[in-house]
């Protein structure tokens, strides 16, 4: 599957108001990837991951299920701006690229 491919089939599950779009996947999204953070913080509290340890098949599966979720808002945010999945990944590549080529993947700010 390809990552268009993925966008087109996540837009085909997109049951928000039209009034919300952009506005209710980007909050979503941000709530998603709190998820992400949270599953990691209880593998920790309640498994005693520690930071470099092998995660477990079924630790695995929990993470990608809600990776997926992100995904899912970041396709439809993606969609509702008029942008191709793609195309965001493929400029994304391209900038990273280009930083690296001229030694400044480290440091902040968008415009390094």
């Amino acid at each position: 599957m390809t990552l268009d491919e993925y966008q087109r089939q996540a837009r085909s599950t997109a049951l928000y108001p039209e009034h919300a779009r952009v506005l209710y996947p980007t909050l979503k999204l941000a709530g998603e990837a709190g998820e992400v953070a949270e599953k990691l913080g209880k593998l920790m509290r309640d498994e005693g991951f520690l930071p470099g340890d092998a995660l477990t098949d079924a630790q695995r599966a929990a993470l990608s299920k809600e990776l997926g979720d992100v995904l899912w808002y970041v396709a439809n945010l993606a969609a509702d701006l008029g942008l191709d999945l793609s195309s965001v990944a493929g400029d994304n590549l391209a900038k990273l690229a280009d930083r690296k080529r001229r030694g400044v993947l480290h440091g902040s700010g968008d415009d390094r």
